[in-house]
């Protein structure tokens, strides 16, 4: 796969031209859009990559209350970590709907949505939680890692949109993870549920961090929400 860069985003290009499904991957609070090239391009020893463009979007600088006000890459600011994110429901909006523009962009450049599938890690994840569930057309899959959706949003109570009323979600979270307590993954599970998604959950022995064991169980994920025929 080849890596192109901007200030705005990773891409990593596919093997085989043009690409004919796109994974859009969003990292955590603190991080940039190279934390999980890594992962990816380990998950290409594992499953066919050769037709899928890899974006990894760099969230904005920005003060960050609960780091008394450090600047850092954050999706939205965290006002308070206790036993709920308080957040900056105005800045979630803005990167929801960043990411709606990215998706649309992959569309007008041929690949079908349903051949579009979202990853996020702990704060990223929570956007994407948001993002997909919400999407106006239907995604190939939504993986939420080490993450919770958020209250406070603009959707509230938490709701579906039809048109990914049939979302294939994997859910991981490690057990022992002190940043985002296993049970705000807990909760997430129960609003899929109640919204009559049937998520996926594997659960690890790990903190706030991905583990070999989970990257595989990605792959797989991934690997069959691509090859779902869209009917």
């Amino acid at each position: 796969m080849k890596m192109t860069e901007t200030p705005e985003q990773v891409v990593l290009e596919p093997s085989a031209d043009p690409a004919s499904a796109c994974l859009i991957w969003l990292h955590g609070l603190g991080a940039d859009g190279y934390d999980f090239v890594p992962v990816v391009q380990h998950m290409a020893s594992l499953i066919d990559t050769s037709q899928l463009r890899c974006i990894f979007p760099h969230a904005p600088k920005r003060p960050v209350t609960m780091a008394d006000g450090a600047a850092m890459r954050s999706w939205y600011d965290i006002m308070a970590m206790a036993p709920k994110r308080t957040i900056d429901p105005d800045q979630l909006a803005d990167s929801v709907n960043r990411l709606y523009q990215l998706i649309q962009q992959q569309i007008d450049m041929g690949i079908p949505s349903w051949k579009i599938v979202l990853a996020g890690f702990s704060q990223g994840g929570a956007v994407a939680y948001q993002a997909a569930t919400s999407f106006g057309q239907p995604l190939g899959g939504l993986i939420a890692l080490s993450t919770y959706i958020p209250d406070g949003t603009r959707v509230n109570p938490f709701k579906v949109h039809p048109a990914n009323s049939q979302l294939p979600v994997m859910v991981a979270h490690g057990t022992v993870d002190p940043v985002v307590p296993i049970s705000l993954a807990m909760v997430a599970l129960e609003q899929l549920r109640h919204n009559g998604l049937q998520p996926l959950w594997r659960s690890y022995p790990m903190k706030h961090e991905v583990s070999y064991p989970e990257i595989e169980d990605v792959s797989r994920f991934l690997s069959g929400c691509l090859g779902q025929n869209q009917s």
